[in-house]
């Protein structure tokens, strides 16, 4: 099992004991097809509801352990969609149409399961009654409409290299005027430029990155094994080939590795950072790799780049040279409604690329 997945598995078994009986009789029941990350999302959703449905005395509680079945069977669709329009609006922290449908979408799962598939001991549905069934949740974004979205986001063609350059030679001149980050910037420029050149060049997630072990990499073949988002088969670790512009960023990460980030042979991490206070260093974080590419993109003039817009304008860039197909697999996405974002966003840069051709042509006349 991965790192990411071992810490959310972790979580999982902490908050499930807090839950009323039939959510972890749910939980356990989705154990063997949904990752851990997955399930710590849904017990997080209902963790809301059953928030909210205390807070309306819509159960008595006080605990959400103490959530009973008949109190679900009472809800009206009054209140459901109180509760909508409670995650839509709520002043500490509003949801997106996505998020609200997404947490919707979770209670209708536990609803559908009670209702449907879980049985008392005398063969009758756990719910007898399944409001949520009546509820409507509206897909809230079609691969056109996020196309739309990450238009002008993104690095397209020769902003790719531009980027990589910046990265690993501007930058320092940019900064020279700060001590501290100039001396950050030398210190982890290359460990930098390697993770960004990989996700330019191979479109891995930063989950991906995160745990990538040293024994995950082939230089020769140009191949990196990960374990794909959604697949629950912690046996198998997916072959992703990366382009031959990352070659010689990974071998030059490689040559200094274990030396300048003092790594202990019993750390299997292939991207290392030294934490304040530590003397060795230890497998980068999620949010470390965040930042840090926020931090050069802010410098470089593109302050809306961030880490999974890497990945999309590597995705943008792989399909205008192959078919949806070939860019779902390289992706890892289940389906390839979801690869249509990058048919939609090549729509444009196309169109673009005619134009400019059609420039030059004018010109050499």
């Amino acid at each position: 099992m991965n790192i990411l997945k071992q810490k959310d598995r972790q979580e999982l078994d902490r908050r499930v004991p807090m839950m009323p009986w039939y959510v972890e009789k749910f939980i356990n029941y989705k154990l063997p097809d949904l990752s851990p990350s997955s399930l710590l999302e849904y017990v997080r959703d209902y963790e809301t509801f059953f928030r909210w449905l205390l807070a309306e005395g819509l159960a008595a509680g006080p605990t959400f352990a103490e959530v009973k079945l008949e109190e679900l069977e009472k809800l009206h669709m009054d209140s459901i969609d109180n509760f909508r329009m409670f995650l839509a609006t709520r002043p500490e922290n509003a949801n997106t149409r996505t998020t609200v449908s997404r947490k919707l979408s979770s209670l209708r799962s536990l609803f559908h399961y009670l209702s449907q598939i879980a049985e008392d001991e005398q063969f009758y549905p756990l719910l007898r009654r399944n409001v949520m069934a009546k509820v409507s949740i509206k897909r809230t974004h079609k691969p056109k409409d996020t196309a739309a979205k990450l238009e002008g986001k993104l690095l397209q063609e020769e902003e790719i290299a531009e980027f990589l350059s910046y990265v690993k030679r501007d930058y320092g001149s940019d900064v020279a005027s700060n001590k501290q980050a100039l001396y950050a910037y030398k210190q982890n420029v290359v460990r930098d430029a390697c993770i960004i050149s990989l996700i330019l060049n191979s479109g891995l997630r930063v989950s991906e990155v995160v745990n990538l072990n040293m024994d995950d990499l082939d230089l020769k073949k140009k191949l990196t094994y990960v374990y794909r988002k959604g697949k629950n088969d912690d046996t198998f670790k997916t072959p992703v080939y990366f382009r031959q512009e990352a070659v010689d960023d990974l071998a030059a990460y490689m040559q200094l590795r274990d030396t300048h980030y003092k790594a202990p042979k019993r750390e299997k991490a292939f991207f290392l950072a030294i934490a304040n206070g530590k003397n060795e260093g230890s497998r980068m974080t999620k949010r470390a790799i965040q930042e840090m590419v926020i931090k050069y993109a802010k410098r470089f003039g593109k302050p809306s780049l961030s880490v999974h817009k890497l990945r999309h304008s590597f995705a943008t860039d792989y399909y205008l040279r192959n078919d949806l197909y070939k860019t779902q697999e390289q992706l890892g996405h289940a389906s390839p409604e979801t690869t249509q974002i990058y048919a939609h966003l090549t729509d444009k840069t196309m169109a673009e690329a005619i134009d400019r051709t059609e420039g030059r042509s004018a010109a050499d006349r």
